[in-house]
């Protein structure tokens, strides 16, 4: 498998519910590096996996909403735990997205895979990986 990652972080504020977050139940701030990684079988006919500078601009784009925002206030994740593990998976999704809309300079349908990794710290990240199509 050929893979191109690209890196990107963004600071937030969230709380969690539930007795298993211990202090973490109380707002909080964090800061996040957001690696992507986009997985092929093959390189294309240029010999890459995607554009790396699209990619770049694709994972801006998609963090720039959670960026300096507290997640607790976004409507869309009302009522959600907005855990790292829990936005490894929203970033796939619009990644995801943009790479079978061929927003990444290749044909979404030729990438195999994709894999956001969030580390909360230099001991602690989750990921998330899946097909795309």
């Amino acid at each position: 498998m050929f893979t191109v990652e690209v890196r990107d972080h963004i600071m937030i504020a969230h709380s969690f519910r539930g007795d298993v977050f211990g202090p973490a139940k109380a707002l909080h701030g964090a800061t996040f590096i957001v690696d992507a990684a986009f997985i092929s079988k093959e390189l294309d006919v240029n010999g890459i996996v995607i554009d790396i500078g699209r990619a770049l601009d694709v994972l801006k784009a998609t963090l720039q909403p959670l960026n300096y925002s507290n997640l607790d206030e976004n409507p869309e994740f009302k009522n959600i735990n907005t855990t790292t593990e829990f936005l490894t998976k929203y970033i796939f999704d619009h990644l995801a997205t943009a790479a079978r809309n061929g927003d990444l300079g290749r044909d979404g349908k030729e990438l195999h895979a994709i894999r956001v990794t969030i580390s909360e710290s230099h001991v602690a990240r989750a990921w998330y990986e899946a097909a795309i199509h």
